[in-house]
């Protein structure tokens, strides 16, 4: 290969790489990418979220929650409209996942595939993924009560409307436990490919209309994702004076447990397995020890252990 070859070859190579080193357009085919390649542009959105601050992550979480009210009211709104026929019912209920995925805001159930796979590539700890999941969780859930409070509160939703907004949880109730979790756990599947395949898109609205089919079959088959039904849990006890406890051990944690079982075994596991090239050369990987026992994780980590081994400190 001659020198101008090579030197195009890695112009070319720089053209297509964004500014974290994850490939910005597919080595074969430009508008497609490969499986590693998607694993390297998750890698790489992962980063930049697990090395967020504390502050941040927790009302970017609360944002999200809140937002979440948006697919609640549509929900029951246009069930109010179609009782008994779901999948009219699921027409605006992807609405607020829509503002939330495309406006960069902390879901839970979308943080459960890209800190795990940094954590699988030993690029991040256990107790750093945990920090994030908890955060975000946290500031889902304060958000979720927010909004549902102002709708209990308020005359958002005509009687009709806030009916049924009472009967998604306590047909969850009704459903039981068990049933809910193995619902949750596609749901989690779902919401794990749209990760997936979110990182494989280049454009907004490939984004748009793989957000809005995805979550719209979430509701049209009757699964459940755990803010919403945080929502509705949260809207069911201050609306029916149902006890919080109970609301939230039947209806709640399975969902939680289905979601998160669905989107880190089912497609973080299973996607981890495909890929040959697991890591970003330029964040070194951690020791076992540092996995399981550290907070270090990232680029922003890489810098600090390089600053120690300067200084001694290390």
């Amino acid at each position: 290969m001659s020198d101008d070859d090579s030197s195009n070859r890695a112009r070319d190579e720089s053209v297509n790489q964004a500014a974290s080193g994850a490939p910005a357009a597919g080595w074969a085919v430009g508008d497609r990418f490969s499986a590693n390649e998607i694993f390297q542009r998750i890698l790489a959105s992962a980063d930049e979220e697990i090395a967020t601050g504390t502050v941040e992550l927790l009302f970017s979480g609360l944002a999200a929650g809140f937002a979440i009210t948006l697919t609640f009211v549509g929900h029951a709104a246009i069930t109010e409209y179609f009782p008994q026929n779901e999948a009219f019912a699921a027409v605006l209920y992807p609405i607020g996942f829509i503002y939330i995925i495309l406006g960069r805001y902390q879901l839970y159930t979308e943080n459960t595939l890209p800190p795990v796979a940094l954590v699988l590539a030993r690029l991040a700890s256990l107790p750093l993924l945990f920090r994030v999941w908890s955060l975000v969780l946290l500031g889902n859930l304060i958000g979720a009560c927010l909004g549902a409070f102002v709708l209990a509160h308020s005359h958002v939703l005509t009687t009709e409307a806030a009916r049924a907004g009472v009967r998604f949880a306590s047909h969850g109730i009704e459903l039981g436990w068990w049933t809910v979790f193995w619902k949750a756990i596609f749901a989690g599947w779902i919401v794990g490919g749209v990760v997936w395949l979110d990182h494989a898109s280049r454009d907004t609205i490939a984004r748009f209309f793989l957000i809005y089919l995805a979550f719209y079959t979430i509701s049209a088959v009757e699964l459940y994702h755990v803010v919403t039904a945080a929502c509705d849990a949260f809207y069911y006890v201050f609306v029916a004076g149902a006890g919080l406890f109970s609301v939230f051990y039947e209806f709640w944690l399975p969902v939680l447990f289905g979601n998160t079982i669905g989107g880190v075994f089912l497609v973080t596991l299973v996607n981890y397995a495909q890929i040959e090239d697991r890591r970003i050369p330029e964040i070194r990987e951690l020791s076992v020890h540092e996995v399981f026992f550290s907070l270090r994780g990232g680029n922003t980590d890489d810098v600090q252990y390089d600053e120690e081994i300067e200084t001694g400190t290390k």
